[in-house]
């Protein structure tokens, strides 16, 4: 049947035959009147002839229907029995909706019935919206038989094999070719919402991950499905299936249209032989089943591993109420530990029943460890010291790679390209970074949103280098500045925290430019300059002529364009180098221009060790740059500035960047007017810890932190400390709640946010800093187990951090950083549809939504949860170096008590002496207390050794001391001794250095 049967137009063929049966069509319903007393189910029957069955083809029948009584019909189809095929369909009174797949194993025409008959009374039977779909193949030729079939390119690779049927197709592809060069047939009609099944059986000699394509031929590139699909040594046939989110016509005339396509795109994926034997593609009635992701087996830990004297924690996915019996198991199937799990019931932002599991008090350092849980056993991880040292390195090497305007010669030589962006807008291939022009109204067309502002005849400024913000060319101010101040506050941090490893980010440690290494200034810093240089040149120069609009003369000189771009969107696969799109800066922004001031200011007092002139410009451009946003301060970036080319970054309240610029200028400079700026600010005492963290559109936070840490003569310092550790106590209260450790518990309603794990990095920071203000072990320890989180403690049994874990993200969303390099952190969970791509709309279309948690797919189509940023991987990066300097440092714990003091007796006259230790990092104090004659505890004065010497008198008589043991995470107190007179005659006296007096009585 080509088309519905709606029975709009009338029956549609549709009659019916037998008894005493009359049939019509009433209210759009084709029904049947079906008498009592027929002797067979086939004596009645509503049917349609003309129907023509292909074996080995799928059909799906799909129908709504309803009955005045309940009962149970079959609905067969065939060409005469034996050669039929049926179902059960069991009506009731209320419509209800139907569908069954057939295989059919014969050929030719038939018909196909409703068999109403052999029921007990009368009744009517009433049909609607009936349709019966069988496959279509798009492919001319699914046979490839050792040949190239006409239609079909391969990037003019070498084909290997002989002619001959059912013959595989062998080619040879070259390490240099594109990655997105491979075997492509164009000219295919796709339709949306419309069902496709992609079946082909292939083979790559180095068991080659492609990527499978069914898209358009230009320019989006838009895809109605893409998959990375891991291919085997050995021919295999991997079959796919997906609802098209769009259309692409079959042939196109216009140049800009482009038309359907099927690609297995394999380049730069090294040396190899690919072989194909087959591939088809059918439209088919049967949507794909609904998405359901790979989380291997139930038993969750951190995939890279645990510090010896750090938390141990792991989650256990389980509808079991009772407690679940796990053990430890090291590399030789041996168990060290056991133990019970406690249930934690529902989670909610997993939807998943849940026990956890605390093997903390496991401290044996080894590799292979698995936890076991009855018949299910964890990925495998380490235990040690060093556990993320690599990991403070790895992340920070992600920022050489994304640098724009220079050539990147790094040891991982995937990743080395030519220089990107160094041209001018008459480039042979790029056309910028040097001179480039401001954007215009005509450029933009629809999408403009700067209003009448323009830019002087004339104006271009030089922008090249900086960091491209993401998975596009793209280089934006306010992503950049936040991303520049949490490296320089890393290093910073390792200047002041007594538990930062002493030279861990020193010169030498990172893959930078070989002029950058060896020449005395730390790695981090080389890398923040690079970007801290590309905001100089984004500033609006003196005498500029450029105002807010045509009807507003502010003067904009001073302050600091929002982004430069390309004026249109670019696909994947493209080096920086390769984009063609031309180059635009964008209007001034308030924001942007606090960024610079705020960074500037930084900036200036770390570098004032190594470069001097340097650290003076930028102390005078964070000048006046406060100066220009002061003058200009409600100039903001529209969120519509984001259709074209760029992400918006926009942004209508500046009071945070306005405290985190004076916050930073105040502890540079000292100066009196920053510090009135500071403490008049109306964020300088409020709650600033949201549940999302910080970020690049509220950066508050950055600035309460620094104050909090670097030292000053700020009045209010002690009350800044304060608030940082009121907010990781809100952080801490929201992880306890959490059954997979995470420090983000989701938004107010559950939801979790685009770049969840930058949510998770950034309250990690806060907690980190209260642990650099306190000591205190609770701190340190969240930090490690929110690590759990991103390293495949989650609902997903995935580690978020590339290269690190069993299974981890490896197919993050870039244009060219492909795969992206090991420490990059991917977005993370996003549960907020409004926001989705393409990708995560298929996987998760309305009726079939995904738990917060769960709202995650690692595919390079799925920006929108999978994309890698700047912003994210310098948290990733300050996070990562806190957590490897607690493996070098040991993480803190609090006082036990090892060895209690125990009762004395001796003559009046001799001197005793009371025992106790205990352990803790760092090593705890003691006092000694004695409890007086009003039973209340009171130092003995001096008593802070582990010895307590007491001469024995009759006042001491019955006395009680004890110990008491403090550091930073918390107090231990020893049992209470009791000294006892003993008669007699006087014992000689002390030796030695005189005993400690009890001061409670005579």
């Amino acid at each position: 049947m080509g088309s519905t049967h709606d029975f709009e137009s009338g029956a549609q063929g549709w009659h019916s035959y037998g008894g005493d049966s009359t049939s019509s069509v009433v209210d759009g319903e084709f029904c049947v009147v079906v008498p009592t007393g027929t002797k067979d189910p086939w004596t009645v029957a509503a049917q349609h002839d003309g129907i023509t069955f292909e074996a080995g083809t799928t059909y799906t029948v799909s129908f709504t229907a309803h009955a005045t009584q309940d009962v149970s019909v079959n609905l067969r189809a065939g060409i005469g029995w034996p050669d039929d095929v049926a179902s059960t369909v069991a009506l009731t009174s209320q419509e209800q909706e139907y569908s069954f797949t057939w295989n059919p194993e014969f050929s030719g025409e038939g018909n196909l019935s409703f068999q109403l008959g052999a029921q007990a009374a009368d009744y009517t039977f009433c049909l609607d919206d009936f349709q019966l779909a069988g496959d279509a193949e798009l492919i001319p030729d699914t046979s490839f038989d050792g040949v190239l079939p006409e239609g079909w390119s391969a990037a003019g690779w070498t084909v290997t094999s002989e002619p001959g049927e059912g013959e595989p197709l062998c080619f040879e592809v070259p390490a240099g070719s594109g990655q997105y060069d491979g075997l492509v047939l164009n000219g295919l009609p796709i339709e949306e919402d419309a069902n496709y099944r992609l079946t082909f059986t292939a083979s790559a000699s180095n068991a080659a991950t492609i990527r499978t394509i069914v898209g358009e031929n230009a320019v989006p590139w838009r895809a109605a499905f893409a998959d990375n699909t891991q291919l085997s040594t050995e021919l295999t046939e991997h079959e796919l299936a997906f609802t098209s989110p769009v259309t692409f016509p079959a042939q196109s005339d216009d140049p800009a249209v482009g038309v359907g396509q099927v690609a297995l795109q394999m380049g730069a994926r090294g040396d190899f032989t690919f072989c194909i034997t087959s591939l088809s593609l059918k439209k088919v009635a049967t949507p794909p089943p609904p998405y359901e992701p790979d989380v291997r087996g139930p038993v969750r830990v951190n995939q890279l591993g645990y510090l010896p004297d750090g938390p141990k924690n792991a989650t256990v996915v389980s509808d079991a109420t009772e407690p679940l019996a796990w053990r430890l198991e090291d590399s030789s199937g041996a168990t060290v530990a056991s133990g019970d799990a406690t249930p934690a019931g529902l989670d909610p932002s997993s939807q998943l029943t849940v026990q956890t599991i605390d093997f903390s008090s496991f401290r044996t350092a080894g590799s292979g460890y698995t936890l076991v849980v009855g018949e299910d056993r964890s990925d495998p991880f380490a235990i040690a010291k060093d556990l993320y040292a690599q990991l403070r390195y790895d992340a920070l090497n992600y920022f050489y790679p994304v640098r724009s305007g220079i050539a990147v010669d790094v040891p991982d030589d995937r990743y080395d390209r030519p220089a990107g962006h160094v041209s001018g807008p008459d480039g042979e291939v790029n056309k910028g970074d040097l001179d480039v022009a401001c954007l215009t109204a005509a450029e933009d067309g629809a999408a403009w949103s700067y209003g009448t502002w323009t830019c002087p005849t004339g104006y271009s400024l030089d922008v090249v280098g900086g960091w491209y913000d993401a998975g596009d060319h793209g280089k934006y101010v306010v992503n950049g500045g936040i991303a520049v101040a949490q490296l320089l506050s890393m290093y910073e941090r390792s200047l002041h925290s007594p538990d930062a490893a002493r030279g861990a980010l020193k010169d030498g440690t990172l893959d930078v430019p070989a002029d950058e290494s060896g020449n005395g200034v730390p790695d981090v810093l080389d890398e923040a300059r690079w970007e801290l240089e590309f905001f100089l040149q984004m500033q609006v120069p003196t005498g500029s002529g450029m105002t807010v609009s045509a009807t507003d003369k502010r003067s904009l000189d001073g302050l600091v364009h929002h982004k430069i771009h390309d004026v249109g969107w670019t696909g994947l696969g493209l080096l920086p180098s390769q984009d063609p799109q031309e180059r635009r800066l964008h209007r001034p922004s308030t924001a942007a221009t606090l960024n610079v001031a705020a960074t500037a200011a930084q900036g200036a007092r770390l570098f004032a060790k190594y470069d001097k002139a340097f650290s003076q410009q930028l102390l005078s451009v964070a000048r006046s740059t406060y100066a220009a946003a002061k003058r200009v301060p409600d100039l903001y970036a529209p969120q519509s500035a984001g259709q074209n080319g760029g992400g918006p970054y926009d942004d209508t309240d500046v009071s945070d960047e306005f405290y985190w610029a004076a916050a930073e200028l105040y502890l540079t400079t000292g100066e009196k007017t920053f510090e009135t700026a500071v403490q008049s600010s109306p964020l300088a005492t409020s709650d600033i810890w949201a549940r999302s963290g910080f970020s690049w559109g509220s950066v508050a936070a950055l600035g309460r932190m620094d104050l909090a840490t670097v030292p000053s003569k700020l009045p209010t310092r002690k009350a800044v400390q304060a608030s940082v550790v009121t907010g990781a106590e809100k952080i801490l209260a929201w992880q306890q709640a959490e059954a997979f450790g995470t420090t983000y518990p989701g938004d107010a309603d559950g939801s979790y946010v685009w770049g969840s794990s930058s949510s998770v990095l950034n309250n990690q920071v806060v907690l980190a800093t209260a642990y650099d203000l306190t000591g205190q072990a609770r701190f340190a320890n969240a930090v490690l187990e929110s690590m759990d989180y991103l390293l495949g403690r989650n609902a997903l049994n995935i580690s978020y951090i590339t290269g690190y874990g069993t299974k981890f993200a490896s197919h993050q969303h870039s244009r060219w950083l492909v795969p992206p390099p090991p420490g990059t952190i991917a977005g993370g969970p996003n549960s907020q549809s409004s926001t989705w791509d393409p990708v995560m709309n298929r996987l998760y279309p309305p009726g079939h939504d995904c738990a917060p948690q769960l709202c995650y797919v690692d595919d390079i189509e799925a920006w929108s949860v999978n994309e890698l940023t700047i912003n994210w991987n310098a948290p990733m990066s300050w996070v990562a170096s806190f957590v490897a300097d607690l493996g070098v440092s040991g993480v803190p714990t609090a006082p036990v008590v090892t060895k209690h003091p125990s009762d004395v007796s001796a003559k009046k006259g001799t001197s005793v002496a009371l025992r106790a230790t205990a352990s803790g990092k760092p090593a705890p104090s003691v006092q000694w207390q004695v409890r007086d004659a009003k039973g209340r505890w009171v130092d003995v004065p001096g008593a802070r050794t582990t010895t307590l010497r007491i001469v024995v008198t009759p006042a001491t008589d019955g006395a009680q001391y004890r110990a008491v043991f403090r550091n930073a995470s918390g107090t231990a107190t020893t049992d209470v001794a009791r000294v006892t007179v003993l008669a007699g005659p006087k014992g000689p006296g002390p030796k030695g250095p005189g005993p400690i007096p009890w001061p409670g009585r005579g």
